[in-house]
């Protein structure tokens, strides 16, 4: 089938709109992080009384009207990144990850999206929207200047129906686990103000402060890793079925498969670490920021530098 060429334009440009969105919502979330929240001792005046609250509703915390701004543009920006899919995808008449530039667009959109859930379930997750965004920004950007790809059919070796098993789960997983290290960072950086900056009375005004508390960016680490765990362990299975049915065989520790694998035992080992004595609080979430590592690492580095059964999956 021939390429729709007006979808692919479209698609591009849907990009482009969404690169411009989310860094909107990054300067949103920058705001609530600067101007928003502040010490408890100052949002209640020393000479508010009884009569004067029940004279005006007291406003809303800034906090809160920049935090639901940057969740309104990052969920318009999130709609512009599936049209980018959804026309490529009409545009080639396929799934649309069949190549790095589309597998590392849709990751991006799956970390967004997770995000956003978390946002509207636990208000307070806004907090750490703009750490989110910006590496969301900062990687799409990366995507569009080194990986992009001109729309165009599938390479035979990706022509079979478990790439919507495979790939599909694997960017699932990858996408939540994309959260999951950034929580772990932040819950490493909350954990190092709150031991170093507060004992001096000098952080209640840093960046860091406003973070969520350490015990909930722990949460969300650990609740989104146990979320993508499973979907990552399926995706791995059903690439050594898929492999057994092109190949031959179920596993070659071909470059793309041990580093699959890798990651499955980092992240195996960062939720056994989530219950062992001693392995909890920083050392887990080090482990965690290591499997994000390795993530990355395999889809870059293996992808596009190291030669295998899997080289089709780089620019082609």
């Amino acid at each position: 089938m021939t390429v729709d060429q007006s979808l692919a334009d479209l698609s591009d440009t849907l990009f482009s709109i969404a690169v411009a969105l989310y860094s909107v919502a990054v300067v949103a979330f920058c705001a609530q992080l600067a101007f928003g929240r502040r010490p408890a001792r100052e949002l209640v005046g020393a000479g508010a009384g009884v009569g004067s609250a029940a004279a005006a509703p007291a406003a809303p915390p800034r906090s809160s009207r920049w935090g639901s701004i940057g969740l309104a543009v990052t969920v318009l920006g999130a709609l512009a990144h599936a049209g980018v899919l959804v026309t490529r995808g009409l545009a080639a008449h396929r799934l649309p990850w069949g190549n790095v530039y589309e597998f590392a667009t849709a990751v991006v959109l799956v970390g967004v999206a997770a995000f956003v859930v978390l946002a509207v379930r636990v208000p307070g997750v806004r907090d750490m929207g703009a750490f989110v965004l910006a590496p969301a920004v900062l990687a799409l950007v990366a995507i569009g200047l080194f990986l992009y790809t001109e729309t165009g059919p599938l390479v035979a070796a990706l022509r079979s129906s478990w790439l919507a098993v495979h790939v599909t789960s694997a960017i699932l997983g990858f996408g939540v686990f994309f959260v999951s290290g950034i929580a772990s960072v932040l819950y490493l950086l909350r954990i190092r103000h709150d031991t170093r900056d507060t004992p001096r009375g000098d952080g209640s005004s840093s960046v860091l402060s406003r973070l969520p508390s350490a015990a909930t960016l722990d949460r969300v680490a650990h609740r989104t890793a146990v979320f993508g765990f499973p979907i990552w362990t399926f995706a791995v299975i059903a690439g050594a079925i898929w492999a057994e049915s092109a190949w031959g065989r179920f596993w070659g520790w071909d470059p793309k498969e041990t580093w699959a694998f890798i990651a499955w035992v980092v992240y195996a080992g960062y939720l056994h670490a989530r219950t062992t004595a001693g392995w909890r609080g920083r050392p887990a979430a080090w482990v965690n920021v290591v499997g994000l590592v390795v993530m990355v690492f395999n889809l870059l580095y293996v992808n596009m530098v190291s030669t295998g059964l899997h080289s089709y999956a780089g620019l082609n």
